[in-house]
């Protein structure tokens, strides 16, 4: 099987300009970077679980994470301004095309119940975003040595200029969208 930038280069591209009658290859949508977020807030206590999520994002993306802090104290979530409630990873260049092949190809349909990603992951701009229930799905986890699970969201950000050409790209791409 072809990997998802070969695909790119050779299939999608020249799909892309036919559907939408686009002029130069340079107008085609395309993928700028996958960024993949984890929430901590409730997990701050456990400085040990903090350590395994920071641990297990690290093997699923190929990166280290940075810590996110918050921006203002809120009360009902017992959060102060500037605690680290979060992580962050930024994926870019060849990982970034390694990363999405392994999700389409290996990690969703590993998903419980998967019937397909939902139109609605497609946003107004183009951008692909999918709430991960678990981190299990990534063949880089052994369940057996999993003590907590979380879950965290993978945005794939594109420079599309709306919802439709942003959803030909996902489609063609082979991200299995609902019909």
């Amino acid at each position: 099987m072809a990997s998802i930038k070969q695909k790119y280069n050779k299939e999608t591209i020249a799909a892309i300009k036919k559907e939408f009658k686009l002029k130069n290859d340079f107008e085609v949508p395309r993928i700028e970077k996958v960024v993949v977020n984890v929430g901590i807030g409730r997990h701050l206590k456990d400085a040990n679980l903090v350590k395994e999520i920071f641990e297990t994002i690290t093997a699923i993306t190929g990166q280290k994470p940075v810590m996110t802090k918050s921006k203002k104290s809120i009360a009902g979530f017992k959060t102060r301004e500037g605690q680290e409630i979060g992580m962050r990873v930024t994926i870019r260049g060849r990982r970034k095309w390694d990363f999405i092949e392994k999700l389409i190809g290996a990690a969703v349909p590993r998903i419980r119940d998967f019937h397909g990603i939902k139109k609605t992951s497609v946003d107004e701009g183009g951008n692909f975003n999918l709430g991960i229930k678990e981190q299990i799905i990534f063949p880089e986890i052994n369940p057996e040595h999993v003590r907590n699970t979380f879950s965290f969201q993978v945005n794939v950000v594109t420079n599309a200029k709306n919802r439709e050409t942003g959803m030909a790209l996902f489609r063609l791409l082979g991200f299995p969208i609902e019909k």
